[in-house]
């Protein structure tokens, strides 16, 4: 349920989301408020905020973990419903059934990115991944949250998902924010502090910024829309890397998230796969060295779905409040891959 609307300016803000929103979401034109070199509005009503000077990123993430871990977990698309979150880490043998803490064993969990929009418990989302990479870490395992198209959508200031419950988390945050940049001024009052939060350089933007588009464990590649041949001439390292960037605030958004056919919006395999999607498949494995692919972004109403000979995996089941649809999790164990749901 839905906290009440605040003001008039919430209420037509919420209703330009219900009407610009869709279940499958469009890649958004790169936006004023994605570009890391605006400059500060002149204003001689109200002194300019100085925002908290940012602090170095910690090392990147692999791309291809260092290791074979003997259990791997795949958790899809969580859009900022909590209990559903947990409801997939419970199933995954991640955290306890009473609890949020971490006890998974010889475990790696990767969570294929859109965590945000469509919910209202996404801080709570990105607060408590950021406690489970670190609990992980710590007991020899690793939580791996990947950034899907909509986590993207917000760094390039598009709110066409958001919940009104959703903004009142951003209010405690204006004192790190630079609310007088002319690209959240240009946003209706009620959005400001969380598009400053998240444009490139922002705090949730640096947070993000700490994960990979991309990432491989073992003989598996996951990621949020899919892989092409030519994604991996481009250069996964460098995908992950120039995202990094450009989240930071020390770049331009990289063309390569941009488009249909990009990492975080290709539907190429999570859509009805053809023969001909199956061949540029296995180009792409060929390519990487890995035997399969495992994505989330389009929803599969009846459950985790595979084609391509068990070569692509699309594990986005809808499991957020606003699907209305059941957890699961893929689980890979060797060579063997299976199913694992909530009952």
């Amino acid at each position: 349920m839905h906290r009440p609307l605040l003001s008039p300016i919430l209420i037509i803000t919420a209703a330009l989301i219900m009407l610009s929103a869709c279940e499958k979401a469009h890649p958004p034109k790169p936006s004023a408020a994605a570009s890391p070199k605006a400059k500060a509005p002149a204003n001689k009503t109200a002194a300019p905020q100085k925002p908290k000077p940012k602090e170095a990123l910690p090392p990147m993430a692999p791309t291809r973990w260092p290791s074979n871990p003997a259990r791997v977990i795949a958790i899809g698309d969580v859009h900022g419903d909590l209990q559903a979150t947990l409801a997939a880490l419970r199933l995954a043998g991640a955290i306890a059934p009473d609890g949020q803490s971490w006890i998974g064993k010889d475990l790696v969990v990767v969570q294929t990115g859109d965590q945000l929009d469509r919910g209202d418990d996404e801080m709570a989302i990105l607060d408590l991944f950021d406690r489970l990479h670190t609990e992980a870490k710590a007991a020899g395992g690793a939580f791996i949250p990947l950034n899907g198209n909509h986590e993207i959508m917000n760094i390039q200031g598009d709110m066409r998902y958001i919940t009104p419950g959703s903004l009142p988390p951003f209010d405690a945050m204006a004192d790190q924010l630079d609310l007088n940049n002319p690209a959240v001024q240009r946003y209706p009052e009620a959005l400001r502090r969380r598009v400053a939060a998240f444009m490139p350089g922002g705090p949730l933007a640096r947070r993000l910024a700490r994960r990979n588009i991309v990432g491989i464990v073992g003989r598996t590649a996951f990621v949020h829309g899919g892989l092409h041949p030519e994604h991996a001439a481009y250069g996964l390292d460098r995908i992950n890397k120039e995202a990094r960037d450009w989240a930071n605030g020390d770049a331009p958004m990289p063309a390569i998230l941009q488009g249909n056919q990009s990492p975080i919006w290709s539907r190429r395999f999570s859509d009805e796969a053809q023969e001909s999607d199956c061949a540029l498949l296995e180009q792409t494995l060929v390519a990487l060295d890995i035997d399969r692919l495992i994505l989330g972004h389009t929803v599969q109403k009846h459950g985790v779905t595979s084609a391509c000979d068990g070569k692509v995996w699309r594990i986005d089941v809808g499991m957020a409040a606003h699907y209305g649809g059941k957890a699961q999790v893929l689980e890979i164990v060797g060579d063997q891959v299976k199913v694992i749901a909530q009952k």
